[in-house]
């Protein structure tokens, strides 16, 4: 990858330059059955309408806060590389009473009203859909999200040394998420086309590096798996070889 990146977002630009096409997230949910794959171009096409849907639809503007009340999921990867591209800081079960922001998956909704801004809810459902009806007090991201631009460019310049990430009480500017992610992946031995099997949750910094950030610094993929322990032996040993996986991490 790129060495000048300083932020989630530059990873990502470095990545559709580098191969477009290639697999980025490949997320099942052992629950439900659900698989989806996305390719870099896909998953920068997410971040880029939730992006313009953060910046225009909630006004939100660099150095605020936005709650993720959301488990490991595809769309929470969306998030998060979206709150980097816009320059607030992705606050991954922050406290929503002091967030500018709220987006809550459904297991979260009632949290989320202490919010005193902008909430949006996340049905989490296969293939993304909307809720029959947007919780009260919510907005619904699968309706808003898709009449949004597919182009996004911030109003003011992201800082990469301004914080970007706030996790387990830690908070990370973006240079030092990339710089961490970098590290991560090197100790791990992941280069590109490495595909990572990750089922650890997204509520520490171990389990969004193995996640997200790590493989995206390396150009590598991840395969990101939530309710895994439904899954047998044989099915998961299937699943890695039918994944080309190269690295678990449970």
């Amino acid at each position: 990858m790129n060495a000048s990146d300083r932020t989630p977002a530059d990873l990502l630009r470095s990545a559709l330059a580098a191969d477009p096409a290639r697999p980025l997230v490949t997320f099942y949910d052992d629950a439900t059955g659900e698989r989806v794959e996305l390719s870099v171009a896909t998953f920068a096409n997410w971040v880029a309408k939730t992006a313009n849907l953060l910046q225009d639809g909630l006004s939100a503007e660099p150095g605020e806060r936005v709650a993720l009340l959301l488990p490991a999921h595809w769309q929470t990867a969306v998030w998060l590389v979206a709150c980097a591209s816009v320059g607030v800081v992705a606050d991954v079960g922050g406290d929503p009473s002091l967030a500018d922001h709220v987006v809550a998956g459904p297991d979260r909704l009632a949290d989320g009203l202490a919010c005193p801004g902008e909430r949006l809810a996340l049905s989490l459902a296969p293939l993304g859909r909307r809720f029959p009806a947007a919780p009260e007090g919510y907005d619904d991201y699968a309706v808003e999200v898709p009449t949004q631009g597919d182009v996004f460019a911030p109003y003011v310049p992201v800082d990469p040394d301004t914080p970007a990430l706030a996790v387990g009480g830690a908070e990370l500017t973006g240079a030092e998420l990339v710089e961490r992610a970098r590290a991560d992946a090197d100790r791990l031995g992941l280069t590109a086309g490495s595909r990572v099997l990750s089922a650890l949750p997204y509520d520490g910094w171990e389990g969004l590096s193995a996640g997200l950030y790590a493989p995206l610094a390396a150009g590598a993929s991840v395969v990101l798996c939530r309710n895994l322990d439904r899954l047998g032996a044989e099915e998961l040993e299937k699943r890695v070889a039918s994944e080309r996986i190269t690295h678990t991490l449970r």
